[in-house]
């Protein structure tokens, strides 16, 4: 039905709170790459407006930390944008102070928390390939 695959990746030793965390803010990045997947408002029988929501499912996996090194560099090395979300980020508390430390880091020195990435199926499948669904 799509052509393309909506991904996360996350480090499969986060807390709960911190996987939720980071699944929201690399999704919105997503969604600011390709404002397309966001479909139309939805409506329930009472005449209700809600928010539209992605157009596309979105599959979360989970990986070691040297499964979401390999997948950062294999997103890079293909030229393929994505979302990402380093350790230090969550000490912050604001979009600035984010982007601060995340500038501090080359892809060789982050410490990758979560990808989320957007891009041809099988193009997608070979990127995350060493990550497994999220349990």
């Amino acid at each position: 039905m799509f052509d393309t695959k909506i991904v996360v990746v996350l480090r499969e030793d986060l807390a709960g709170w911190q996987k939720l965390n980071v699944t929201a803010f690399l999704t919105s990045g997503i969604v600011a790459q390709a404002p397309a997947v966001i479909g139309e408002p939805y409506r329930d029988a009472a005449g209700n407006v809600y928010n539209p929501l992605s157009v596309q499912p979105i599959v979360v996996l989970s990986a070691d930390q040297q499964t979401l090194r390999a997948i950062h560099v294999r997103s890079l090395d293909r030229g393929v944008t994505s979302s990402l979300y380093i350790e230090e980020m969550f000490a912050t508390g604001h979009d600035a102070a984010n982007r601060a430390v995340f500038a501090e880091f080359t892809p060789e020195t982050a410490t990758v928390v979560g990808i989320a990435l957007r891009t041809d199926k099988k193009i997608a499948d070979k990127i995350t390939k060493g990550a497994r669904l999220h349990a």
